[in-house]
């Protein structure tokens, strides 16, 4: 086991003012997470499990999606009545999260993105052959 400054990168976007009937395509996540991992380095090991949102409270009306990968997964969470989407990108390997936030915020057109990334698994052994150059150096000092 080595170890290392933190196990893996996890990006959040909570897109605000999104075009409505993007939030509405069911479709459009099915792709969304069928397509982003190879785009961003993964490998999916499920198809992506999508479903519409008939909640207790009629604004919460959405879908919900995910898809495991295995360094991870990922998942998306829209609010079509509130113009807003959640998603999360969760891995246990570097990945090019500027391009995976642009994609993102594209599709949805969102106005008012909020972006986090955060460095998880802090002093995490992890294996050697798992362990390499040190994890998304601009992030370095990142908790």
């Amino acid at each position: 086991m080595v170890k290392t400054d933190f196990f893996g990168p996890h990006l959040t976007l909570d897109l605000n003012d999104c075009n409505p009937e993007k939030l509405r395509d069911f479709d459009l996540v099915f792709d969304i997470l069928n397509n982003l991992p190879d785009k961003i380095g993964m490998t999916k090991i499920t198809q992506p499990y999508v479903f519409k949102y008939q909640g207790l409270v009629p604004e919460d009306v959405g879908i919900t999606g995910f898809v495991v990968i295995a360094e991870s997964h990922i998942s998306i969470h829209t609010f079509q009545e509130k113009n807003y989407v959640f998603i999360d990108l969760f891995s246990c390997k570097p990945f090019d999260y500027t391009f995976a936030e642009k994609y993102l915020i594209e599709i949805f057109e969102s106005k008012t993105p909020t972006i986090q990334m955060l460095t998880r698994g802090h002093d995490f052994p992890r294996s050697a052959a798992l362990s390499g150059p040190p994890h998304l150096p601009a992030l370095a000092g990142v908790a």
